[in-house]
């Protein structure tokens, strides 16, 4: 993986993030791919899965901002930093950090966030 695959996959999540689309998650992902929503969750394995997991726990089209910078970018695995900003009433702040493997197609075999809200004012 490379930095542009890694931008070109992200760009891909947001946009799924943002429209639900069944289509839109499921081209993120391989047949075979695990998502874990936390470190130690019990993953959704398989594309049919997660594209289930992810529309049982969705968040409205345009609710959150998200800004992310990679930390480390190998052959095969990813570790991004991310902020998302819910705009939701109390509005909510998460920092994440996302471990993201690829296949050599630019398809996520392997997904895990860990993420932390911020202490509200």
């Amino acid at each position: 993986m490379d930095d542009a695959q890694l931008s070109t996959w992200l760009e891909g999540y947001v946009r799924a993030w943002n429209s639900n689309d069944p289509a839109d998650i499921g081209a993120l992902f391989t047949d075979d791919a695990e998502y874990r929503t936390e470190p130690y969750a019990v993953p959704w394995r398989g594309r049919e899965a997660i594209v289930r997991g992810w529309l049982a726990h969705p968040d409205e089209p345009g609710q959150t901002k998200f800004q992310w910078s990679p930390l480390v970018v190998t052959a095969d695995l990813a570790v991004v930093r991310g902020t998302t900003e819910y705009r939701t009433e109390p509005p909510r702040t998460y920092s994440n950090l996302w471990t993201i493997r690829l296949d050599g197609q630019g398809l996520c075999t392997e997904f895990t966030e860990w993420w932390m809200e911020h202490p509200h004012p």
